[in-house]
Formats: structure tokens, sequence, C-alpha cells
């Protein structure tokens, strides 16, 4: 993978991360939240943050 595929992996993982929280924020509003969903969405931004790590790692020379 390139640099520049790199950068644009990261970036999408980044927009993923905003997507996931907000989902969470939305859930959480709710008089009876889905823990579970939150849990998996947690997980699911775990996941991303390791692999922006990773690209990013890759990115420096």
């Amino acid at each position: 993978m390139g640099r520049k595929s790199l950068k644009k992996r990261i970036e999408s993982l980044l927009r993923r991360v905003e997507e996931y929280e907000l989902k969470i924020r939305n859930e959480m509003t709710k008089t009876s939240p889905n823990y579970g969903l939150i849990h998996h969405w947690k997980a699911e931004i775990s996941a991303f943050h390791t692999s922006i790590e990773r690209a990013r790692k890759r990115l420096k020379p």
C-alpha cells in the first residue's frame, strides 16, 4: 500500500470512528439504550484505532 492509500485509509477510519461515536451518543439518549449494541460499536472503534495506528506506523520513513 502506498503512502497516498495509507493516508486515505486513515482518513476513512477516522470518519468511521466519528460515525460510531455519534451512534453511541444517539443510543445513549434513548430511554432504554441497547447496551449490547453500544458495546459492539465500542469494540469496532477500538479495532479502527488499532488499524489507524498500524497505518501510521507504516507511513513513518
